[in-house]
């Protein structure tokens, strides 16, 4: 049978790569298998144009958690973000633009050019927002209460509650709308200008295949502003050599551990010996036993494509069918001649270092989402594009430059039995499009480009339905019933297997969280689990 493991890992991406530096810390010894023949899930830079690399699917940094730096001493490998000297640039199709961060009284004299009203009432929805988002900070690395746990979960409840509990009404009230309400019926209640609430509603349809009148969408809006860069909260950034250097550097800190990471061994089944996890078979054949099988991949891959439905409760398997995966992203990047030259705004500048959206309104958000639904995708999609050789050389030959375009609503499955093989060019074609009508000439500076459809992101990086997150977040997909209900604490249906990804609390983007967590929750059950250090 081989050699015996501890853990076996199934997904190299950085969550999987995260809960193996914990589990080999704590002594465990740890195999890591990745179907690619690169270590680093959908956290990956890539040659995809020759002299052109790019952060090949994720493509910015935020969300990773402090303590996952510290801890792997990610410093001292070489991690270094640059921080966009704006957050966000929104071009409008009128010929203005509006710029958002760089500090408070630039954003507020951005906002007065639109609405004086929006602009006084910025400090106060960034405190109430801030509050909140301070909250699932504080959640991000416990484990939720897991019904069925008995004094474990009350305790956890207790817990977690008491930090919701400490909020003033007016504060719990901010807390259940951003919970509870569309994106537009909360940024409704504080802002008047079309431009101004479509700057933060992009957040709530970002890998979130939804309108922003979609009820619950106000929280995918939280999801993406809970993070930090460089010590300043919800700041994004370019990390210096695109994502891969992240899971790259954990990949050097993990081996120099002794845990074994296998590029090219492909999963097939996971194995169940009575009601335990022992191990798996890969699709060569080979057979990887360990104490324990922790997964790096989604609910719907797991359940449903590596186990046998025999080895699950019946409920479960019912459940799992019912996980709603699909977060409508349609991702490029690009090899550029020249940096785009915006109608709005001419010549270079710091907003060709932020995230530029195109969406000017959450109206042109709505259509797109109903576009999607009926004809496959949007007519006027939504954009975001990032130019990160701006502050990184090392990614493009001299005077060039790469973009990422990250697109959304873009259906998982095309209406009338379509195929994203036939239509990824046509939809690729309408992208560049919707760039070249704010910034004239976008379309003949393209060199090279390299297109994931919902469809490529699910061969390539086991993405189903080319949902970034994993599973939606919604409601009864998020923090106890993420990804069932029962089963919200990282432990599977079955004995000695766990989860480890975006399927898990709290959700998808690269945040090392959900390994975190996972490896916690298996050194709890574990016999060595006294040696864990929080």
């Amino acid at each position: 049978m081989g050699e015996r493991y501890d853990a076996v890992i199934i997904g190299g991406g950085h969550n999987g790569l995260v809960c193996a530096f914990y589990l080999a810390r704590a002594g465990y010894k740890v195999r890591i298998l990745e179907r690619r023949a690169v270590v680093g899930g959908a956290a990956v830079t890539e040659q995809f144009h020759p002299g052109f690399r790019n952060s090949t699917a994720s493509y910015t940094v935020s969300l990773l958690h402090p303590k996952v730096i510290r801890d792997m001493r990610l410093v001292e490998q070489g991690y270094r973000v640059i921080e966009r000297p704006v957050s966000n640039f929104l071009p409008l199709p009128d010929g203005q633009y509006l710029t958002l961060g760089g500090g408070m009284a630039q954003s507020q004299a951005q906002f007065a050019k639109f609405s004086r009203s929006d602009a006084a009432a910025l400090p106060a929805y960034y405190d109430a927002l801030e509050q909140v988002a301070d909250i699932a900070r504080d959640l991000v690395l416990q484990g939720p209460p897991n019904v069925g746990d008995g004094m474990d979960m009350i305790f956890a409840a207790l817990r977690q509650g008491r930090r919701i509990a400490g909020l003033t009404i007016e504060q719990q009230r901010d807390a259940l709308d951003l919970f509870t309400k569309s994106a537009r019926d909360f940024l409704d209640g504080w802002f008047e200008s079309d431009p101004v609430k479509a700057v933060f509603g992009f957040d709530a349809v970002v890998g979130n295949y939804a309108s922003p009148d979609t009820p619950g969408s106000a929280y995918v809006l939280l999801h993406h502003v809970f993070g930090q860069v460089n010590g300043k909260k919800g700041a994004w950034g370019h990390v210096v050599g695109g994502m891969g250097a992240i899971t790259q550097a954990m990949a050097r800190v993990v081996g120099a551990m002794g845990v074994e990471i296998s590029l090219e061994a492909a999963v097939e089944r996971v194995l169940v010996d009575g009601d335990r996890a022992v191990g798996v078979r890969l699709e060569s054949g080979e057979e990887v036993i360990g104490r324990t099988v922790i997964a790096n991949v989604g609910p719907k891959l797991l359940y449903e494509r590596m186990m046998d439905p025999a080895d699950l409760p019946s409920d479960f398997v019912k459940r799992i069918k019912g996980f709603r995966t699909g977060s409508g992203t349609f991702r490029m990047n690009v090899a550029l001649s020249d940096l785009p030259d915006f109608t709005c705004l001419p010549g270079a500048g710091a907003h060709h270092q932020s995230g530029i959206i195109i969406a000017p309104s959450l109206d042109y958000m709505d259509r797109a989402f109903m576009d999607a639904k009926r004809e496959g995708w949007s007519r006027q999609p939504i954009v975001e594009m990032l130019i990160p050789s701006t502050v990184d050389e090392s990614l493009a030959p001299a005077g060039r430059h790469v973009a990422s375009l990250f697109c959304q609503q873009f259906a998982p499955q095309l209406p009338d039995g379509r195929s994203w093989d036939d239509a990824r060019e046509a939809a690729a074609d309408h992208v560049i499009a919707t760039v070249d009508a704010y910034a004239p000439g976008f379309a003949r500076s393209v060199i090279a480009r390299q297109i994931h459809s919902p469809l490529d992101l699910e061969r390539k990086f086991g993405l189903v339905d080319g949902d970034i997150m994993h599973g939606k977040l919604t409601l009864d997909q998020m923090w106890a019933a993420r990804p069932v209900l029962g089963h919200g604490g990282y432990r599977g249906p079955v004995r000695g297997l766990y989860m480890c990804g975006a399927g898990t609390h709290p959700g998808g983007g690269v945040t090392g969280a959900p390994g975190h967590n996972a490896a916690r929750a298996v050194l709890k059950d574990g016999t060595l689990w006294r040696r864990w250090r929080d």
